[in-house]
C-alpha cells in the first residue's frame, strides 16, 4: 500500500510543486510510480489545509482527492475528541463502526486506552493499517467488516461512534436519517446495550429536531451542531438509555465560539424588533446557530433585539459584555434605503465592500452589480428587510 522508496523520494523532492505541471513530465526517475506520486503530493497539499498534523507526518498515505475532501477536518475531529473526553473522562475502549479514512478514529482514540476501527472497504482498511500507527499513539485494531455485523458481537465499550453514509447506491446524497447506510434507527437499542455512550455523526443538512425524534427523544442527551469557518459541517447526537432532557450546543471549531442554548424548546418570545441606526451594534449568528434556529432563545440570552422576524440579524445600542455573542459583531456606520440619491450620498465613496443579504429581494451578486462595488475591503454591507417591510442597506465595520 505504501509507495516504494523511489516514489517516496520523488514525493519528498516535489512536495510543494504544482501537480498539474508534474503530470506533464515526459520522463521520471527509474522506479517512480508517477500516478501514485501525484496523488500523494496532491493529498499532502490538501492535508496542509485540512489536516495539518497529518501533513507533518512523513509516511501518511492519502486516498484519492474526493475521499480526502469528504473526510472530517482536523478541527471537527478534535472537537469530537474533546467531546469524548467530557463524556467518558478518558480510558476504556472506543469502537468506530464506520472507520472511513480514519481521521475521526485517530483523534478520538487518543482519549481512550485502545480503539477498534471497523470498515467494510478493504482498500480503506489497508490505508488505516498504514496511517493509524503513524497518526495515533493509542493501539487501534483494524477490522475489515460490516459495522452492523460487528456490532452484534462487539464487547461493551466506553463509546461507540457511527457515521452513516449519506450517499445512496447511485452516489446521490440522502437527507433522511432512515435512508443513510447503515440505518441507525433500528440499531439504537443494540448500540446502547454495547456502549456506555453512543455518538452519531449526521449530515448538517438534516433537520436536527426530526433526527432527535427519529432516534428517540428519550435517548438523546446532547445535540451538537458543529460549524467550521462559517460553514455548518456536522450534526452530532449523543445517546444514552434514558435522557430526561437534552442539551443543545452550537459550536464553531475555527473561532472556538460555543453557545449552550438555554431553552431549546424556544418557549416564550424574543425581545421586540428594533430599527437599526448609526452607532448601534449589529450581530450576525455563526452558521451553527443559524442551523439550530434558536433565535428567540438567542435574543433573550444575550439581550439583543431582532432587526426583523425573518432577518436573523440582531441589534444592541450598547456593546455586549461577556460572554461574547456567538457570531460576528459589527458597528453600524450608516443606514440607507435603495433611493438612488441616498445611496450615492452614503456609499458613493466606496470602491469595494463585503456584501451579505438577509431576507432581501436581490442576491448578493445582483446587489453588487447594482452598486458597482468590487468584493473585499474593510467595509461590510448588510442588505435586509425591516419589521415594517422596508428594504435597507447597513454599512458596517467588523469588530470580531
Amino acid at each position: 500500500m505504501a509507495p516504494n522508496e523511489e516514489t517516496q523520494q520523488f514525493i519528498r523532492q516535489h512536495t510543494d510543486d504544482d501537480v498539474r505541471q508534474l503530470a506533464l513530465r515526459r520522463t521520471v526517475p527509474a522506479g517512480v510510480d508517477l500516478p501514485t506520486a501525484l496523488r500523494q503530493i496532491e493529498g499532502r497539499q490538501t492535508a496542509r489545509r485540512k489536516l495539518p498534523s497529518w501533513a507533518a507526518i512523513d509516511g501518511i498515505v492519502y486516498p484519492p482527492h474526493l475521499n480526502l475532501e469528504q473526510c472530517s477536518s482536523e478541527s471537527t475531529a478534535r472537537y469530537k475528541a474533546d467531546l469524548c473526553r467530557r463524556l467518558t473522562g478518558g480510558g476504556g475502549r472506543l469502537v468506530d463502526l464506520t472507520g472511513g479514512l480514519g481521521v475521526d478514529t485517530a483523534f478520538m482514540a487518543e482519549v481512550f486506552e485502545c480503539a477498534v476501527y471497523v470498515e467494510r472497504d478493504e482498500h480503506l482498511c489497508e490505508l488505516a493499517r498504514t496511517n493509524l500507527p503513524l497518526a495515533c499513539t493509542v493501539p487501534v485494531e483494524v477490522v475489515c467488516a460490516d459495522g452492523t455485523d460487528y456490532l452484534q458481537r462487539a464487547d461493551r465499550s466506553a463509546l461507540i461512534f457511527i457515521d452513516p453514509s449519506r450517499r445512496d447506491n447511485h452516489g446521490g446524497r440522502t437527507y433522511a436519517l432512515a435512508d443513510c447506510s447503515p440505518n441507525v434507527v433500528p440499531l439504537v437499542g443494540e448500540l446502547l446495550r454495547r456502549a456506555d455512550h453512543v455518538m452519531l455523526k449526521l449530515s448538517p443538512m438534516l433537520d436536527w429536531r426530526k433526527a432527535v425524534a427519529d432516534v428517540g427523544r428519550q435517548h438523546v442527551s446532547q445535540v451538537h451542531i458543529v460549524a467550521a469557518g462559517g460553514e455548518c459541517k456536522e450534526l452530532l447526537l449523543v445517546l444514552q438509555p434514558q435522557a430526561d432532557a437534552f442539551t443543545l450546543v452550537c459550536a464553531d471549531t475555527v473561532t472556538g465560539m460555543t453557545y449552550h442554548v438555554a431553552d431549546n424548546n424556544e418557549a416564550g418570545f424574543p425581545l421586540p424588533c428594533q430599527a437599526p441606526a448609526r452607532g448601534m451594534f449589529l450581530y450576525e449568528p455563526h452558521a451553527a446557530v443559524m442551523k439550530a434556529g434558536c433565535f428567540a432563545a438567542l435574543s433573550r440570552d444575550f439581550g439583543v433585539s431582532p432587526l426583523a422576524p425573518n432577518s436573523h440579524l440582531f441589534l444592541s445600542a450598547e456593546v455586549l459584555q461577556s460572554p461574547s455573542f456567538p457570531g460576528r459583531r459589527f458597528l453600524i456606520e450608516a443606514v440607507t434605503t435603495l433611493n438612488k440619491h441616498t445611496l450615492k450620498a452614503t456609499l458613493g465613496h466606496l470602491r469595494q465592500a463585503n456584501i451579505s443579504v438577509r431576507n432581501f429581494p436581490l442576491s448578493a451578486q445582483a446587489l453588487r452589480h447594482r452598486l458597482k462595488l468590487a468584493d473585499g475591503g474593510p467595509h461590510y454591507i448588510f442588505a435586509t428587510t425591516l419589521a415594517d417591510n422596508s428594504h435597507v442597506l447597513l454599512l458596517c465595520q467588523k469588530e470580531y
